[in-house]
């Protein structure tokens, strides 16, 4: 057996600030759970008010596409961001829609619209006589309505739909049947505007999670998780009503508080519980049990939640007010969960901790044997284990390097798969005029230039054709109001049309769904390197001082990133390229991601992956200051961690999972892209290349020089001397 290595008498003493606060809270246990109780009423109390509170709003302040969508707003009541409803029809063969008798009934369709839905801003062929309403065989042709929004609606138009349908039920068109779509439409049949399925949702994860809970444990206290997951949330809630009191908070949150929060919530006890069964089997009852516990697995807890709240700080820094939001308050979960660990939980193990261990079916005195066999396995075959891993992880990245952006709201495809409005969605697009005709690009212009304007975006490739009615609901004041249909809506498509209308004149600004999510784009994805590079660098401070190494915490990142980019992958092979998304929820390949689900994925992914590296490395550093051995630090540290870690893993991808069952097509997608990357991190990264490549890089793991050491105010750590060791002595 190598020598154990002499550690400085700081190091012995740490989580000192942790077991201060563990301490305070096991002397007041009174006051302790009187406050969480309060949050917890409080919370359940505000729930519904938070809900109503939030925003789906996906404003993009300081570019041109924001500036022209808000006057539009303002000066029509419709429009802009917001989507507007289209009434199409597909005519009998031999008929036209430039018939006289096709006109007059396609004017009653525009009169029906404006009788259902007031303030509506109508336009068709009928009104304008513009061809770009008709489609190339002259067989197919739309009417356009922007609604006023629905009051509550966030932007929406749920009660537009709703009325427009009823008005035009059983008309039809030369015989041929009136069928409404746009965004709102489409949403409105799969129920994902209403989201009434998340405390479903909430259920199905926290089933799940007690069902891993029960075998981990094999005791009462499996409820215990539960419990702490339970006041996290609610007490995250009410945080969130303040907030949003303050600043528009996403509606996401809400998902990811349940969602995220229960997993995270359950992670973190489930650490402590683990320790805290561990230091009782060797040392008995009493408080000291919990303060050892804390002492590792809470300074453990502590790391990993800051970790996770520095992942999600970065949502912080994009210039998108939306993101910023989720940033806000998904950095409230690990905080909450983190608090909640270190005062309240200590409280519960040590009033009725001891009595709900029952009928305690697990040993938690020695190492998993299943782990540690595993682990013994990858030290002798590291080479080849790290090889695998990142074969498997190249794959995928190679996939993720296809990943095409799409529009905030989805592939419009993507969104429903039948009714009414998906079939004139479908009629769009068989036509030739194609589903971008749901997105237009709204241009505000002065009246006189709009109809020249109009008629020279027409010309212009990949567009359908532009209008500029002169109906007074598309001319208020000075301005007018010119929209034009494209055959796609990349960004090079866009680019075109926003340089040809500024070069048309002065006073010309762009906006609509499509220049919106352009600038979206530039906006985040312009930023995003360097918010990477922030991001690593803080992480690396963090574990660096968590790990007492220069090396580790770097691996640790490298690895982070390399994970984010792994489930990168799994998302464009799942949804863009179709490969899961039809067999799991039978939505065909939507061609592209929703601009904001990658950066959202990373950004939570980065934080969360950062929990299993802490939780693992941490422990092996605890293994290799007691023998100097990496070999057995890896042994052991796996031994202890990794049925742990796998079963948090489950417990977060069941989470995950029960997220993914939200009608919301968006919400799967961000739910499968988070669930995909824990189960990677947890098998391919932390049970493969984490132990494989600590043991390959040996002594240098642990070196943490003098200096280094002075500047993170922690015990340096110096190369030690290095001898052979038997992993048979590793298992002990």
């Amino acid at each position: 057996m190598r020598r154990p290595v002499l550690v400085d008498k700081q190091l012995t003493e740490k989580g000192t600030f942790v077991t201060s606060i563990v301490r305070w809270s096991l002397n007041h246990k009174r006051l302790v759970v009187v406050i969480w109780i309060l949050l917890t009423i409080a919370g359940i109390a505000s729930a519904n008010k938070a809900t109503k509170a939030l925003s789906e709003q996906y404003s993009n302040p300081g570019h041109e596409s924001y500036t022209a969508n808000q006057a539009i707003a303002a000066r029509f009541g419709n429009g802009g961001s917001g989507a507007p409803m289209l009434a199409v029809v597909t005519l009998p063969a031999g008929a036209s829609a430039t018939s006289p008798t096709v006109s007059a009934e396609l004017q009653s369709v525009d009169s029906r619209i404006e009788h259902a839905v007031p303030g509506a801003r109508v336009a068709s062929l009928a009104s304008t006589g513009n061809p770009a309403f008709v489609s190339h065989d002259g067989r197919t042709t739309f009417v356009i309505a922007y609604p006023p929004p629905t009051p509550g609606a966030y932007g929406t138009s749920p009660a537009a739909v709703k009325a427009a349908n009823a008005a035009l039920r059983g008309v039809t068109v030369e015989g041929a049947p009136v069928r409404l779509t746009g965004l709102d439409a489409l949403a409105a049949q799969t129920g994902s505007r209403g989201g009434p399925s998340l405390l479903a949702e909430s259920m199905i994860g926290g089933i799940g999670a007690l069902a891993v809970l029960v075998f981990v444990f094999g005791s009462f206290l499996a409820v215990v998780p539960l419990m702490a997951a339970v006041v996290s949330i609610m007490t995250s809630l009410l945080i969130i009503w303040g907030l949003a009191s303050l600043t528009a908070i996403s509606s996401i949150v809400e998902y990811l508080i349940a969602l995220v929060g229960l997993g995270i919530a359950i992670d973190y006890t489930l650490l402590v519980v683990v320790r805290w069964r561990e230091e009782r089997a060797r040392i008995g009852h009493g408080d000291e049990a919990i303060i050892r516990a804390m002492s590792s697995a809470g300074r453990a807890v502590v790391f990993s939640g800051t970790a996770v709240a520095i992942g999600l700080l970065s949502l912080i820094a994009i210039p998108v007010p939306f993101l910023r939001s989720v940033g806000y308050g998904g950095l409230l979960i690990p905080l909450i969960s983190v608090a909640v660990t270190v005062t309240l939980l200590p409280v519960i193990l040590a009033t009725i901790g001891p009595r709900l261990d029952w009928p305690h079916i697990r040993r938690d005195d020695k190492a998993s044997r299943s782990w540690t066999s595993w682990a013994g396995f990858i030290v002798r075959r590291r080479w080849a284990a790290a090889g695998i891993a990142l074969a498997v992880l190249a794959l995928l990245i190679v996939a993720a390097t296809g990943l095409t952006l799409g529009p905030a709201d989805g592939n419009s495809d993507a969104i429903s798969q039948a009714g009414q409005a998906k079939a004139g969605l479908t009629q769009l697009e068989q036509s030739g005029i194609g589903q971008s005709a749901l997105t237009p690009i709204e241009i505000l212009a002065s009246p006189g230039p709009a109809p020249g304007l109009a008629h020279q975006l027409s010309g212009l490739p990949n567009v359908q054709g532009a209008i500029a009615p002169s109906a007074d609901s598309w001319r208020a004041g000075s301005t007018a109001i010119v929209d034009v249909f494209t055959h796609n809506d990349n960004d090079a498509t866009v680019a075109l049309v926003q340089d040809t209308a500024h070069a048309y004149g002065p006073g010309i600004t762009v906006g609509g769904i499509d220049a919106q999510n352009r600038d979206f784009n530039s906006a985040v994805y312009g930023s995003f390197p360097l918010m990477v590079v922030v991001l690593a660098v803080l992480a690396y401070i963090l574990l660096a001082r968590a790990f007492r190494s220069l090396l580790l915490p770097l691996k640790a990142v490298a690895l982070n990133i390399v994970s984010v980019a792994a489930a990168w992958g799994a998302l464009i092979l799942i949804w863009q390229k179709g490969y899961g998304s039809n067999a799991l929820w039978g939505i065909p390949a939507t061609g592209s991601i929703p601009n904001w689900v990658p950066v959202m994925v990373f950004a939570f992914l980065f934080g969360i992956s950062m929990d299993y590296e802490v939780f693992i490395l941490s422990r092996m550093r605890e293994e290799y200051d007691a023998t100097g051995s990496t070999d057995t630090a890896v042994v052991r540290g796996i031994g202890r961690t990794g049925r742990l870690v796998t079963c948090a893993a489950l417990i977060l991808f069941l989470a995950f999972a029960a997220m993914s069952t939200t009608p919301n097509t968006l919400v799967k997608m961000m739910a499968t892209g988070l669930g995909a990357g824990i189960i990677l991190d947890a098998t391919i990264i932390r049970a493969l290349l984490v132990p494989a490549t600590v043991s390959l890089f040996g002594r240098w793991n642990w070196r943490l020089p003098p200096a280094a050491a002075r500047l993170l105010r922690v015990p340096p750590s110096p190369m030690p001397v290095t001898a052979p060791v038997s992993l048979d002595s590793a298992r002990s």
